[in-house]
């Protein structure tokens, strides 16, 4: 059951962006992050990137020993965290974006680690899946407090509205391809952990690096759609990080 306001379809139509401040429960929070937790001890033994764990990136891009950067297709490395994809005050907030029927697909963690703990520059998430669907909602849930210190999200409020997708382009040191912006034009989303933040695929955004000495900032990234589109890099049937969250 849709439990958004019109003013917040609105809102979302014409910025781009919701913001849900402390909306997952603290003790479904707790559970979360022990299981992240779980992958960053996990990671201190890699010296290399290893099935769906990532590491940062020197500015050669060598990997750096033990410091992940992300988890990719979260949900498949642990199924447990698709409680988390499936949690009902999410989804009843993304039924009134995309109807009743709902998948997520393109799961990731990120730990944000301190002391070199990189960014995702500005991009747009519809650049990653080559389309430009309005029908993609993405979904950042941050476990833990964020704000320009240890590397919040930032957007450019209203740029998802021509469905336009921007040359974006690769950079030494860190994964991933961006683009450049007017970051006079940014918005800065600060937020307390067991925030959510919903965006369209096509909006601009990004984050700053975790410049903190101590802490981290632990979050997801995911993207809910109808469950009746056709993406053609992520099949409904064959594509394991795709999976039904509601509906059929």
């Amino acid at each position: 059951m849709s439990v958004l306001s019109n003013l917040e379809i609105k809102n979302f139509q014409e910025e781009g962006y919701l913001v849900f401040e402390r909306l997952i429960p603290k003790t479904h929070l707790e559970h979360y992050i022990e299981i992240f937790n779980e992958m960053v001890r996990h990671a201190k033994n890699l010296k290399d990137h290893a099935g769906s764990y990532y590491l940062e990136l020197d500015k050669d891009n060598t990997p750096i020993t033990g410091m992940l950067h992300k988890v990719q297709g979260v949900c498949v490395a642990d199924p447990r965290l698709l409680a988390m994809a499936s949690q009902i005050e999410i989804l009843d907030r993304i039924e009134g974006l995309v109807g009743s029927n709902i998948d997520v697909f393109g799961t990731k963690f990120f730990p944000k680690l301190p002391g070199g703990g990189t960014s995702t520059s500005w991009h747009q998430d519809n650049f990653y899946f080559g389309t430009n669907s309005s029908e993609i909602i993405s979904c950042g849930i941050y476990l833990q407090d964020a704000d320009e210190e240890n590397g919040c999200l930032q957007v450019i409020p209203g740029s998802h509205s021509t469905d336009q997708i921007f040359e974006h382009s690769p950079e030494s040191g860190r994964h991933g391809s961006w683009t450049n912006v007017d970051t006079e034009l940014r918005k800065v989303i600060s937020v307390p952990g067991g925030s959510v933040v919903l965006f369209s695929a096509n909006l601009l955004h990004g984050a700053v690096d975790n410049t903190s000495s101590t802490r981290t900032r632990y979050s997801t990234a995911w993207h809910y759609i109808p469950g009746n589109l056709c993406l053609e890099k992520f099949p409904r049937q064959t594509f394991k990080d795709r999976h039904t969250v509601r509906g059929i």
